[in-house]
């Protein structure tokens, strides 16, 4: 692109594409489904849901993410990305996702726009197991503390209700479910009807607790997140440091044993 050669960067990124189709294949288990037949009309006359539902299982993660706004299991994700998003995301192929990203950003750092990353343990700065984030994040936002899961449970509860109404659109049944299991986890937000919410109460009742836990959580992960940047380099403030803490874990054991004796 750089030398003006456009014809040439397409035909290599159309080659990307393949080559990360052929990768989803090999690696992460079950092969993707052919893409359907193209139509006769121009791509802008395709249906929207024909056009995402093609996506790699990375770009569904990363709508799901985006939606939620905080990190997440990847049970969540799939269940968020079948209620609001069409087509549903293979959880095999979630199992290893978070693997392949890191391998791919070791390998060629920055090569893509975003990567699939792991939170990390406010207190060692691990990799926090099951969950998933967004590279583009801001730092804080991709540490936890004690605080973080409730916080950020919490967050996803707002954002998932406020994405339900937007325009005024009745609630799908498949999302008014997901938004019970929200709601019958938080003090006040449910109705008198069991497996039914009212989006604005559980919005109401999500920021009346958030707003307990709020400051503490982010004082808490703006530490942490300031200790990452000391002390790691930019694959394990994006993936962790295993091997770092697994160092601490055994000085600080030694360090017991010396007091001990």
């Amino acid at each position: 692109m750089a030398a003006g050669e456009r014809d040439a960067a397409r035909d290599l990124r159309a080659q990307l594409r393949d080559a990360e189709r052929s990768w989803d294949d090999a690696v992460l288990g079950e092969p993707a489904p052919a893409p359907p037949a193209r139509p006769a009309g121009p791509p802008a006359d395709r249906p929207a849901a024909a056009r995402r539902g093609m996506l790699p299982v990375r770009e569904r993660v990363h709508q799901a993410l985006t939606l939620l706004g905080v990190p997440a299991a990847p049970k969540l994700i799939g269940s968020v990305y079948a209620a609001f998003l069409p087509g549903e995301i293979p959880g095999a192929r979630l199992t290893s996702l978070r693997r392949d990203e890191e391998r791919s950003f070791r390998t060629a750092p920055y090569a893509r726009p975003y990567y699939m990353c792991a939170v990390l343990t406010a207190d060692l700065l691990a990799p926090a197991r099951g969950l998933l984030a967004i590279s583009t994040w801001p730092l804080e936002l991709r540490v936890a503390g004690p605080l973080s899961a409730r916080a950020d449970f919490l967050t996803a509860a707002v954002r998932l209700a406020e994405h339900a109404v937007r325009g005024g659109r009745p609630v799908a049944p498949d999302a008014q479910r997901l938004l019970w299991r929200f709601a019958s986890n938080i003090p006040g937000a449910t109705g008198d009807t069991v497996g039914t919410v009212d989006p604005a109460v559980l919005i109401e009742a999500a920021r009346a607790e958030l707003d307990v836990h709020r400051d503490a959580d982010r004082e808490l992960r703006e530490r942490a997140a300031r200790r990452a940047r000391a002390q790691l380099d930019d694959a394990e403030r994006l993936f962790g440091s295993p091997l770092r803490a697994l160092r601490r874990a055994a000085n600080g054991s030694a360090t017991h044993g010396e007091d001990e004796r």
